[in-house]
């Protein structure tokens, strides 16, 4: 009977100490680090959004009749905006790909943009433009580096929801499901064409 009562902490202690290395506050951490990476991406996005009604209003008053590409400037931003993501959607490829069709053609309307300015000396020589166009590049720089930190607490995320014991203690506690990467448009891999016409 005595050897029964010294067994029977020692089967606890190693109980107890297994279940600290599951690794049950480090998956929610990491799920955690997602939706911070998110958030700060969403933020880069924000400001982006909120830059180009300056930039539109500036280029208006130099290209008054490049209307259309303004136009599709304005429409773009408002379609981008207009899609939003909750953390639920981090799991859902649609939404995901949704989302990046609209950033993406936002994308592509600032480009033509840039093409139209290259027209204009005057404008690219006016201070408040020139100051713009520098906020809108450190801005697309930010997005950059968001997108690239959230592929990579995502990449973090999987793996540990994949590997033992983690994917013991997900699959039986927590249920976190695999969380979507940002991918580069399609397209993205050749170079847009520049045409004056």
């Amino acid at each position: 009977m005595k050897k029964i009562s010294y067994i029977l902490p020692v089967i606890i202690a190693l109980a107890l100490f297994s279940l600290t290395g599951c690794g049950y506050n480090k998956l929610q951490m990491q799920e955690e680090e997602v939706f911070k990476a998110y958030g700060d991406l969403e933020s880069a996005l924000q400001r982006r959004a909120d830059l180009i009604p300056n930039l539109v209003a500036t280029v208006k008053g130099y290209a008054a009749h490049e209307k259309q590409t303004l136009q599709a400037v304005i429409e773009a931003r408002a379609k981008a905006t207009s899609i939003q993501l909750s953390p639920k959607d981090l799991s859902n490829p649609e939404a995901i790909a949704k989302f990046q069709a609209a950033q993406g053609q936002l994308s592509s309307a600032l480009a033509r943009l840039m093409v139209v300015i290259e027209q204009y000396p005057n404008l690219k020589a006016d201070a408040h433009f020139t100051d713009l166009m520098h906020q809108l590049e450190g801005t697309e720089n930010r997005i950059n580096v968001a997108r690239q930190r959230y592929n990579e607490v995502v990449k973090e995320f999987n793996s540990s929801i994949r590997i033992f014991p983690y994917n013991l203690t997900n699959n039986f506690l927590l249920h976190l499901e695999r969380k979507e990467y940002f991918k580069a448009e399609e397209g993205a891999k050749q170079a847009p064409k520049v045409s004056f016409e």
